[in-house]
This record gives structure tokens, sequence and C-alpha cells, in this order.
């Protein structure tokens, strides 16, 4: 395959840019607790968290044949030590003065961010004691405090989403070209995994299952997934220096989500989406086009937030 860096037929009608490496999503390593500090009060949670895929990766993963392979062409000796794999994979933790180390998998922190500055804020009931008598004015004020100190909960659903999607949509061409790592999660779709392996509902349930969402929130999950799929396939086209698996990849998803999001906008009546198809179907998915790209997705994530 010609390596050429400069513009280059992807898909027809689309192109890729010439530019940098994204930076990896992570968290602040210093202020990581652990997802047994999250346990001692989301107990059902973190025992469903422990049956999945994102839990088990923390034994699991780097004895893969394939994780192997992987870190052999990217000349990584050690995948638990490496921040390429560590960022996505596993939850690290640097306590002061101290050598960062991995403690788990993918967990809680890995999504809601590290939590050392609004945990005890989160779990403050006052004098009421607990959730079941605190009132509804004292959950909301200590809800915002949280929210305030760095957590990201429910109501926070663009944001705490943008997690999942910036590794499921992997944001390193190295990896995917040269490592041979898929360049993402091909089935990844926020409803279906909400109400699968990732288990977030069961205070609605007192702890007994996983409680279903209405008609109406899978709908606002459905389409704010599709416009994080958007804005992260045209943040993944715009990085791509070179034709080859991962810009094509990349370009080619883009492509089929911002179809997907034109039909929907077609169906219902949003201004917001009206003009996330607009932006989404005007940008060229061309080398040599980083700030354009860049641009649309900026302004494709605040109308996501909106």
């Amino acid at each position: 395959m010609n390596r050429f860096i400069g513009v280059f037929l992807l898909i027809p009608g689309l192109f890729l840019s010439t530019v940098g490496f994204a930076a990896p999503p992570g968290a602040d390593h210093a202020r990581i607790m652990g997802p047994d500090a999250c346990g001692e009060c989301h107990e059902n949670e973190v025992d469903a968290w422990r049956l999945t895929p994102h839990a088990t990766t923390f034994n699991e993963m780097h004895r893969r044949p394939e994780a192997e392979e992987i870190a052999t062409k990217l000349g990584i000796r050690r995948v638990r030590a490496e921040s390429v794999c560590l960022d996505c994979h596993y939850t690290s933790q640097q306590p002061e003065g101290e050598a960062s180390s991995v403690i788990a998998g993918v967990s809680c922190e890995s999504c809601h961010g590290a939590s050392m500055d609004w945990i005890e804020v989160h779990n403050d009931y006052g004098p009421y004691g607990d959730r079941e008598s605190e009132p509804e004015e004292h959950r909301l004020q200590r809800l915002a405090s949280a929210i305030d100190a760095g957590m990201l909960n429910p109501g926070n659903l663009y944001d705490i989403a943008q997690n999942c999607y910036q590794c499921h949509l992997v944001p390193n061409e190295r990896l995917v070209n040269t490592g041979g790592h898929p360049a993402g999660s091909p089935d990844f779709e926020l409803v279906s995994w909400l109400h699968g392996e990732v288990r977030h509902n069961f205070l609605r349930t007192d702890g007994s299952s996983n409680g279903d969402n209405d008609a109406a929130r899978k709908r606002m999950l459905f389409v704010t997934g599709l416009i994080l799929d958007l804005e992260h396939s045209l943040r993944g086209t715009a990085i791509a220096t070179e034709r080859d698996v991962y810009g094509v990849t990349l370009a080619r998803r883009a492509n089929a989500v911002r179809a997907r999001l034109g039909e929907i906008n077609a169906a219902i009546s949003s201004s917001e989406l009206d003009e996330i198809v607009t932006i989404g179907s005007g940008v060229r998915l061309a080398l040599n086009n980083r700030e354009e790209l860049t641009q649309a997705a900026d302004s494709i994530a605040q109308l996501g937030r909106a």
C-alpha cells in the first residue's frame, strides 16, 4: 500500500489528512481511589462489575495471544507497564511520592472520574444519615457539590459517555496500523451496553436488578451515542497520517454515522441535531484537513451536550 503522506482517496468522495496522534484518555492517577472505595456503598454495582470483561481484563488481557502479538509489533515488553495500553484497559493509581501501579481493570473511575476530591461529598447525607431519609433539596445540593468537585454522574450524560467512546474508538493510529489493534468496537452502541454488561441502574430497584430506562431515555441515549460516535470518528479521521487501516476505518465510520443521524433528523424535530447533521455532512473526510475536522468535532460535541 502506498504510504506517501498526502491526499488519498479513502472511499468514494472521502479523503483524509496529515496530522499527529491524539492523546489517549486518562484520569488523574494521583487522585484515583479504586473500585473498593466505591464498593463500600455501591456493593451491587461493584459485584456486577467484577463479572464483566471490564473487570477481568486486569488479570486476562495482557495474557491473551492477540495482546502479546500487538505488544511485540509495538516493541512493548510489559503490557501493564505501558501507557498506550494502560489508559483504556486498566485503572492506575499513583499515591503521592510513589510509583504508579495498576490496581484494577476498567473500573468506576474510568468513567466517573478520579474520585478523591468528590467521594466524601458524594456520600455526605448530612444530618439525614442515609439516602432513604435524605430530602430532595439536600440530594440535589449534594450531587451538585460532587459534580463541582469533578464527579461525572448520569446527569452529565454526554461527558460520562465521552469516556466510553474515547476508548471504543481507538485514538491512536500507530496502535492500529503498526500494532494490528482494531480501529474501534464495531458493535459499540450506548443503549445496549448500558442495559447489558455495564449495569448502572441498581438504585431504581433497591439493588435487586439492573433497572430499565423508559423509551424516552433510551432514545436520548441512542442519539447521544451516535453523536459521540460521529464526534470521535471525525477526531480519529483528523489524526490519521496515511491511507491505511486506521484512517480508512474511521472515515468510513464517520460517513455511516452521519448518514444514520440524517435519517433520524428527518424523523424528529431538533434544532441541535439538525445543526449536527449539517456540520457532519459538510465536513470533508480528507487528508490534510485536520483543522476543519477538529473544528467540526468540537462543534458537534458542544451541540451534543446541548
